[in-house]
């Protein structure tokens, strides 16, 4: 079976091993457990007529992109900037990581999730910085690890787009 590895970028309790769990065991958890360098999780997937698995690489996270240790990448097909939407400087610094990302790995498929939309009356990104991103072309999803929302869309459309660049 073929394997696709797609990476988890984001600073520090955005979401991004909540995001994993919701989608590889359809479990959400509130208990906060710190990643520690890379935690890494496989599911099988079918699209496009294709069998593949998809194994995701969930990267500690970190306050300053520069400590995010893109070396991870290497090998990647594709990858999801994480950003909490109710802290609006983790959408700076998802910004900053999906730059990073493909001037260390090239133009591979990557969607930016603004996470924790289940807590949208306390967002800080607002629908401006929302539109500012759709006019820059950015993919993105607002998903909520909580209740589900968008997660299977989200893996579900970065899977379609690696198979059509592979």
């Amino acid at each position: 079976m073929i394997s696709k590895k797609i990476c988890m970028l984001g600073s520090f309790s955005v979401g991004k091993t909540a995001l994993v769990a919701r989608y590889v065991h359809s479990i959400f958890s509130d208990k906060y457990l710190s990643t520690v360098g890379v935690k890494i999780s496989k599911k099988n997937v079918s699209s496009g007529g294709k069998d593949f698995s998809l194994i995701l690489w969930d990267l500690e996270g970190k306050d300053l992109y520069a400590d995010v240790n893109l070396s991870y990448l290497r090998g990647a097909m594709g990858f999801f900037t994480v950003a909490d939407g109710t802290r609006k400087e983790t959408l700076e610094a998802a910004l900053e990581l999906r730059k990073a990302a493909h001037d260390t790995v090239g133009q591979i498929p990557g969607y930016l999730l603004i996470n924790k939309e289940d807590l949208s009356d306390a967002w800080e990104v607002t629908d401006a910085m929302l539109d500012n991103l759709t006019r820059q072309g950015i993919k993105y999803f607002r998903t909520s690890a909580k209740t589900g929302l968008a997660v299977e869309e989200a893996f579900t459309s970065l899977a379609r787009d690696m198979l059509q660049n592979a």
